[in-house]
């Protein structure tokens, strides 16, 4: 999966900005897989996965939970296709119906979608991949990044109703919140900004009806023509396993079921992929793990969420991983 460059910049300038050190975003872009070339002028795509990467790493280098956040609140400008036909789109509405019409044009992770209902509105943003759920950081930047658009379009500094993430960061919430200045609801069921109703009828001041009308076009003939997304096999199954957490982790012949392959054929398929299930498991937790622990949730927690019988189990097996107990680990890190 790859994405607009121009968001990369948007990052290593934050980056940059924030740190005050100019060689921080070089170690960062490193630790991800990426290289300045990646951002460059005349740079187009790189993988949604490096992007994810970056904001992790950053988040780390700053020793900065919020930074992903903070990075989105001041993505104001987007030359990509979606951003252009938001800009010239009648009001805001219209606007996040386009952008839910044409998105994955830019960036095919995830999907938005836009429920009126009541006294409210929701944007609501859900994962065509969701592998990709783990990297909390980055959707912080993400739905941080969607409301700050939505303010640059309309020209106005209005507020939702409520920003809504379905992971957990415990004590640094508060943050979030004297960051963004509205309730922001951490392990909630869903991904969604709640808007007032009101919002949608903001108008842009951009809007041209003759430019929208053949952007859109445009759009229509790219999502005729474009190829449908390859998902891996290993990110079909961390997937499926993501969504099964908290406090069970799926077994090898579910995930097959799951996949509409027998057994003997998933077995043969992560092979011809050097591929284990076990392992598979065993770096999906890791990884969450580690992701937990910056979130500020106690052992036992971490334990629950990512399947264990109890804290000893987790603690035997990250051990195994780190050579390290896990209080150890976070004292260290």
């Amino acid at each position: 999966m790859e994405v607009d460059a121009s968001r990369l910049t948007h990052l290593i300038g934050e980056l940059e900005k924030l740190s005050g050190d100019k060689g921080i975003a070089e170690r960062v872009l490193k630790k991800s897989g990426l290289t300045r070339k990646d951002a460059a002028p005349n740079a187009k795509h790189y993988e949604y996965k490096k992007e994810a990467l970056f904001v992790r790493e950053a988040c780390d280098a700053l020793g900065d939970v919020t930074f992903g956040a903070r990075a989105g609140a001041t993505w104001r400008v987007s030359n990509s296709l979606t951003g252009y036909i938001s800009k010239y789109s009648k009001d805001l509405r219209a606007a996040v119906e386009n952008t839910a019409r044409f998105h994955e044009i830019i960036d095919p992770a995830v999907q938005y979608i836009l429920k009126v209902s009541g006294n409210a509105a929701s944007f609501e943003v859900t994962w065509k991949d969701p592998s990709y759920s783990k990297f909390h950081r980055h959707t912080e930047f993400l739905l941080f990044g969607v409301l700050s658009r939505m303010r640059a379009i309309t020209q106005t500094n209005f507020f939702p109703i409520e920003m809504r993430f379905d992971h957990e960061v415990r004590k640094s919430a508060e943050k979030f919140q004297k960051l963004a200045g509205f309730p922001v609801v951490f392990g909630s069921e869903s991904l969604e900004i709640i808007l007032p109703l009101s919002a949608l009828d903001l108008a842009i001041p951009t809007y041209d009806l003759r430019l929208r009308e053949h952007l859109s076009e445009y759009g229509e003939r790219l999502l005729r023509e474009q190829v449908n997304g390859h998902q891996t096999l290993r990110s079909r199954i961390e997937g499926l396993l993501t969504t099964s957490l908290p406090a069970r982790i799926l077994s090898a012949d579910e995930v097959a079921a799951s996949l509409g392959m027998s057994p003997r054929t998933f077995a043969r398929r992560l092979k011809e992929e050097r591929l284990t299930f076990r392992l598979i498991v065993d770096e999906l937790r890791f990884d969450l793990a580690k992701t937990f622990m910056k979130d500020d949730m106690a052992f036992s927690e971490i334990a629950f969420a990512l399947g264990y019988a109890d804290q000893a189990a987790f603690s035997t097996a990250f051990k195994r991983w780190t050579g390290v107990a896990p209080r150890g680990y976070s004292l260290l890190n």
